[in-house]
């Protein structure tokens, strides 16, 4: 979605919603595109037809020669085809091609946690989950895999509603946080063409945490991950943040991993 169309879409929707323009101007200032991954069934009909996948949830990974499961044999949860996905959603850079992997604990606090690119001409083989510690047979956590969709969205900080004309708005209307509230829901819900999007995968834009958010300063939302969109009976969040530089470098190895409860 361009500059100019997000533009449009947020102050007709400010408009149907009785909110001022200048307020809705804050709110496009204090705004970042992401991707949604959800699965099919969380898309419109008219963007289920011709939808093209994008990701995938769970599974085993297929790897390069000489590369194994990080040394912490935490469970595959997300797998990135950064080829399938919408160049201009993001404003964060992520490789053209190959695959973005991603190795994390979502049941408990991660011991460690591993984002790892995987080219899209290298040769690969699937691993298996099975392995040997001390002697004993063990096996890695596979999640069931299930095919995500990219769709384009809309984030908000939260620092918005101190910019001068909300923050005046606030003080003026009677029970203006909830108008507030449904303005941004309905920005959010028309960003992302109707599509549901709560539970599910994320990559970019703010995070919307449950707790303090990690994508303060410096450090910017890579991809935040509920439990749910894994496994249904997985009650947690996982934000992985680190710097743009970082990111666009492909520096994996220094991003910042908080599971929220």
């Amino acid at each position: 979605m361009t500059t100019s169309n997000v533009q449009g879409l947020v102050l007709r929707t400010a408009e149907k919603q009785g909110v001022p323009g200048p307020v809705a101007q804050e709110l496009l200032a204090h705004s970042r595109p992401c991707l949604h991954l959800v699965h099919f069934q969380k898309l419109t009909p008219a963007q289920q037809q011709g939808a093209r996948p994008a990701a995938r949830t769970g599974g085993l990974p297929c790897l390069p020669e000489g590369v194994d499961w990080p040394d912490g044999r935490d469970p595959l949860v997300l797998t990135v085809d950064c080829g399938a996905l919408p160049r201009e959603a993001l404003d964060i850079e992520l490789p053209s091609d190959g695959s973005l992997l991603f190795f994390t604990s979502i049941e408990y606090e991660p011991e460690s946690s591993v984002v790892l690119h995987v080219p899209a001409d290298a040769s690969t083989t699937q691993r298996s989950a099975a392995y040997e510690l001390d002697g004993q047979a063990e096996q890695v956590r596979v999640y069931e895999p299930d095919v995500l969709y990219p769709v384009p969205g809309l984030t908000v900080s939260p620092e918005w509603r101190d910019a001068p004309a909300t923050s005046a708005f606030l003080d003026s209307v009677v029970d203006g946080d909830d108008v507030l509230d449904h303005f941004e829901d309905a920005v959010r819900r028309a960003a992302a063409g109707g599509a549901s999007y709560g539970v599910g995968v994320q990559l970019g834009g703010f995070s919307s945490p449950w707790q303090l958010p990690p994508d303060e300063g410096d450090l910017v939302l890579l991809a935040q991950i509920h439990g749910q969109a894994i496994d249904l009976d997985v009650y947690t969040q996982t934000l992985i943040v680190g710097t743009r530089e970082d990111i666009a470098a492909r520096r994996y190895e220094v991003l910042e991993f908080e599971q929220q409860v």
